[in-house]
């Protein structure tokens, strides 16, 4: 096992990553200790790992509640954050109370709300089974759920107390959500670190396959990455909104189509490909900066084209984006792979290209 810490003042908290630790009690403890822990979860990871992480809580002399969630994107609604506090106000569950979040990104997500939410605010652990969720969505304390105009826009700023990525987990993963988790990764190496982007295109197929060392690597250098960015601006007010490269086209992909028709990885990776043909169009991106992008992310299995959507209909659902400001859509482009800005300055015409340019739908007319 290895560990990092993000570095937030007294709201700093640990990552550990290793094989076969989400059981360890050692990792609980110190934020546990005689409390009620909540483990929310689902029927699909449930039956994989909840026994072991429920002994793990017992050895540190909590009592556990368990509450099952519906699986897939169409959770992040009210209406399971609703069930969710009811089940707890029924376990008398009280202040000292800690969620453990059990689960991929969607859990980590409406179980960190919960937690946000819940009498003013709780402590909570996420424990990420999803590659998704291990490099990038369990950390940094973005906690929330979906609108149906607009992805992850009633939320809350919620760090957690610990993460515990137990990378063994990946080997139950199901491979198209192992290679939507790839895309966050590669958008790491994208957006930060050219050293990181070059590994990955060393080594896409041990990733694909499933090898535990290059997990690893990849699982820590994403989470070291982000815990350095999230530590020099917690709430997105300037250099973190980087990391949302791909995401502004990617969650009008998902608003569009429908949620949980797309995984959230599938949308970003053919965001991530539009976003560098805007950058491509701006003339910041050279063209074969622009093929690497789309090699690697075709290696890894994820679409590099968007769905039938007008670029009509995107611009539509970005502009009610929580990155858009003023009624300006801001987008993260690249200034070459490993340096990334955030632009407020392009023309409708320029998004329309970048759009119909990586898109399966027709050109509209305009």
């Amino acid at each position: 096992m290895q560990s990092l810490r993000v570095a937030l003042g007294e709201r700093a908290y640990p990552i550990h990553v290793g094989a076969g630790i989400l059981g360890d009690a050692a990792l609980y403890a110190p934020h546990l200790g005689g409390r009620t822990a909540v483990i929310v979860s689902n029927a699909v990871v449930a039956p994989l790992y909840l026994k072991r992480v429920r002994d793990a809580l017992a050895a540190c002399g909590a009592r556990a509640v368990e509450i099952m969630v519906e699986d897939g994107e169409q959770a992040k609604r009210w209406e399971t954050i609703d069930a969710v506090i009811g089940a707890m106000l029924e376990a008398r569950c009280d202040r000292r109370s800690v969620i453990v979040a059990l689960g991929g990104g969607v859990v980590g997500d409406l179980a960190g709300f919960a937690a946000a939410v819940y009498q003013r605010g709780i402590p909570f652990v996420q424990v990420p089974t999803t590659l998704l969720a291990q490099v990038d969505s369990s950390v940094g304390g973005k906690t929330g759920i979906n609108h149906a105009l607009g992805k992850n826009m009633i939320g809350a700023f919620h760090q957690p107390l610990a993460v515990i990525a137990d990378v063994g987990a990946l080997g139950t993963l199901p491979q198209r959500e192992l290679r939507a988790g790839l895309a966050e990764v590669i958008k790491h190496g994208l957006v930060l670190d050219a050293a990181f982007f070059e590994w990955l295109e060393a080594h896409i197929e041990q990733l694909l396959g499933g090898d535990p060392q290059a997990l690893t690597h990849a699982v820590l250098r994403s989470c070291e990455l982000k815990a350095q960015v999230v530590a020099a601006d917690e709430r997105e007010s300037g250099l973190r909104a980087i990391l949302n490269f791909g995401h502004t086209f990617g969650h009008a992909i998902e608003a569009g189509v429908g949620y949980g028709s797309w995984l959230h990885g599938e949308a970003v990776a053919a965001g991530m490909v539009m976003a560098a043909q805007l950058s491509a169009g701006a003339g910041t991106l050279d063209a074969s900066a622009v093929a690497r992008v789309r090699a690697i992310l075709a290696r890894a299995g994820l679409p590099i084209a968007g769905p039938a959507l007008a670029s009509e209909r995107y611009l539509e659902l970005m502009a009610i984006d929580k990155k858009a400001a003023a009624g300006t859509i801001r987008f993260v482009t690249l200034e070459g792979i490993g340096r990334a800005v955030l632009r407020d300055d392009f023309g409708v015409a320029a998004v329309h290209a970048a759009i119909d340019g990586c898109s399966a739908a027709p050109a509209a007319a305009r």
